[in-house]
């Protein structure tokens, strides 16, 4: 290898250590290695698992591609030449080793991943709230059925309660709704709707954005996610019934066009079923009956 090429690596080496010691050293928070709630600590456990695991096999293969490499060198005449060298024992030894290794990994993450499926409720003493998750270009809607309330580009949330999120799309391209510190990312399409459910472990203020490329204003897309004590949320939904703003179908058609870095909003109350209407928007239509009459007569005349 030419010296250049070395210089070129090492400095590369040298860059990524670099980095690695402003993360580690410095006052930046891995969202997802930092997590504030149960489902979000489990995935970090199964991610950690399964990166220990792989390592098993990993660190083996480069310790030994350095060996081979030291003993096997050009320099190095004492080594013994055998190009037609092979052991059946150590190539069992090698894929078995591997294997294992995989099948391991296939039964640890096929069991996480039913127990962490997000249409599963999480276990609780306390009531779950649900939220409904309106995806929009290029912002969130946040509508609480239950309180009649909704907000725009922030949601509050009781502590160690657990909350359930309906998820959806409107006039916006794909979308991935996703709190890092609290749980995995959850796709929000126009006319489908799902689900999951997170919970937070104590008080505080989490970023929420989209994991998925939706366009122009994909950059601004965030929104803050706050866990607040119930005394503070119940406060905080009586302040928000104050505000002048209403949230009918006309406001929502609005406020559905394309913008960018919204500010933060609320409503003192919502149209009856705005979520429903938002996800059926985009269901087929049923025939009228002259249709379907029509439809009928032509199948009896064939």
């Amino acid at each position: 290898m030419k010296l250049k090429y070395k210089i070129i690596c090492l400095l590369l080496v040298a860059l990524d250590f670099i980095l690695l010691l402003k993360i580690v050293l410095g006052n930046s928070v891995i969202a997802i290695l930092n997590p504030k709630g149960l489902i979000a600590l489990q995935e970090r456990n199964l991610m950690i698992s399964a990166i220990l695991i792989m390592l098993v096999a990993v660190i083996p293969v480069f310790l030994l591609a350095i060996y081979v490499a030291k003993k096997y060198r050009a320099g190095n005449t004492k080594t013994t030449y055998a190009p037609d060298w092979d052991s059946p024992k150590l190539q069992i030894l090698f894929w078995g080793f591997l294997i294992l290794i995989m099948a391991t990994l296939s039964v640890i993450t096929w069991i996480s991943a039913h127990q962490l499926d997000p249409h599963i409720a999480i276990t609780s003493n306390t009531k779950p709230l649900t939220i409904q998750v309106v995806a929009l270009r290029w912002k969130w809607l946040f509508i609480y059925p239950e309180q009649n309330i909704a907000t725009v580009n922030y949601l509050v949330f009781p502590e160690k309660t657990p909350v359930k999120f309906e998820i959806t799309a409107a006039d916006s391209p794909m979308n991935s709704f996703w709190i890092p510190q609290l749980g995995g990312q959850i796709y929000a399409m126009s006319g489908m709707a799902t689900q999951t459910h997170l919970i937070a472990d104590g008080t505080g203020e989490y970023r929420g954005s989209t994991a998925e490329i939706s366009g122009a204003g994909f950059a601004g897309m965030t929104f803050s996610a706050k866990s607040v004590s119930q005394n503070d949320f119940d406060l905080w939904v009586n302040s928000v019934k104050k505000s002048p703003k209403i949230l009918d179908l006309d406001t929502f058609n609005a406020l559905a066009k394309p913008s960018e870095h919204n500010p933060l909003s609320e409503y003192s109350s919502t149209e009856d079923n705005l979520y429903t209407t938002i996800v059926m928007k985009y269901m087929a239509k049923p025939k009228n009956s002259s249709e379907q009459t029509n439809s009928t007569e032509k199948m009896q005349g064939m």
